[in-house]
């Protein structure tokens, strides 16, 4: 019969996986700490000025702005969850229950997995809008909604799986290093799970790349070659290579290193960049809100008559500018070339 250690404190399974727990602050935590806190604020505030965006101008009312929204709401959470990492590590990692603990590590994994499974669900969309010729997704609103609803689920299960089972309370002998209450079959999953996904989407997007590239060639060769389309095209072609510049650069090193940690590796020193990779994966958050909304020439405008709207709130008279445009979004025109500039 197991032995399960539930009683236990958050120093006894540190102990056993040799992680160091402080009790006092070092300049490293301190620093750690305010870098974290200072880009956790700029996540928050960057990407509920997306959602924001999303919601007052009904020009975003289509599905791939839909799918931005709930980036940015898992990117928003990602910010949340950071945030309060911070304010529970160091030597504040010591006074922790196991309760508590877990919550945090759940908090990181449900905000981290929503966002990377929504990155998915919008390289998929793009490249059936982009292979069909079309400027928005004929996806309804309620299909848009049922997979905002499975991404949120796929995200709490993978996020909620430890708490409830998956842990090392019962094996010690299975604990991990980075993750001192988690069994280190979990953080193989999960790495391989989040591999698995960045493989999917680096070939998705290479395959919208080469696409653009082949069309872009071929049609540039007649000289009714629609202006509009080529800037749109090439406006794609740089957005996919931040895209997947960002993202391998984010999100491999600390997959990497997790699974790792997973496979037993005695010989890597996975403690050492952490918390360090942890981070990077959090930038990309803020990356994301940059890449996918900042681009688009329409978003940067609605920014710009928020952040109008906000200066001038007090004022008894309120500029023109910040009244927002509520006009439809334009549509292909008739013979099949985008008639927009947006680069998403």
């Amino acid at each position: 019969m197991k032995h399960c250690f539930y009683n236990e404190t958050v120093g006894f399974f540190y102990n056993n996986s040799r992680k160091e727990l402080t009790t006092y602050w070092r300049m490293t935590d301190v620093l750690v700490v305010a870098l974290g806190l200072m880009v956790s604020v700029i996540v928050l505030l960057a990407n509920l000025l997306v959602i924001t965006a999303i919601i007052i101008n009904r020009r975003f009312h289509y599905p791939i702005y839909y799918l931005l929204g709930n980036l940015a709401a898992a990117d928003l959470f990602t910010g949340i969850a950071y945030m309060f990492l911070m304010f529970h590590t160091g030597p504040w990692t010591a006074e922790l229950s196991l309760k508590t603990w877990f919550i945090r590590q759940s908090l990181l994994d449900t905000s981290l997995t929503a966002s990377v499974v929504n990155l998915l669900a919008i390289a998929v969309e793009r490249h059936q809008t982009v292979f069909t010729m079309q400027l928005h997704s004929k996806m309804s609103n309620q299909r848009v909604m049922i997979l905002i609803f499975c991404i949120w689920v796929t995200a709490l299960l993978l996020g909620l799986i430890p708490s409830y089972g998956w842990h090392c309370l019962c094996a010690l002998d299975k604990c991990s290093s980075m993750a001192p209450l988690y069994s280190r079959s979990y953080l193989t999953f999960w790495a391989i799970s989040n591999l698995v996904i960045f493989l999917i989407m680096v070939v998705v997007y290479m395959h919208i790349f080469i696409y653009v590239k082949r069309k872009m060639t071929r049609m540039s060769k007649h000289t009714s070659f629609h202006s509009d389309y080529k800037e749109t095209m090439i406006s794609l072609v740089k957005t996919v290579t931040i895209i997947l510049s960002a993202f391998v650069i984010c999100w491999t090193p600390g997959q990497v290193v997790l699974l790792l940690d997973g496979l037993d590796c005695k010989s890597c020193n996975v403690l050492a960049v952490e918390k360090y990779v942890l981070l990077l994966a959090e930038i990309n958050s803020l990356i994301n809100a940059i890449v996918y909304s900042y681009r688009d020439n329409e978003m940067r405008s609605t920014f710009q008559r928020i952040l109008c709207f906000m200066c001038y709130r007090n004022s008894k008279y309120t500029p023109a500018v910040v009244k927002l445009n509520t006009m439809d979004h334009r549509t292909p025109s008739q013979n099949g070339h985008f008639t927009t500039d947006s680069s998403i």
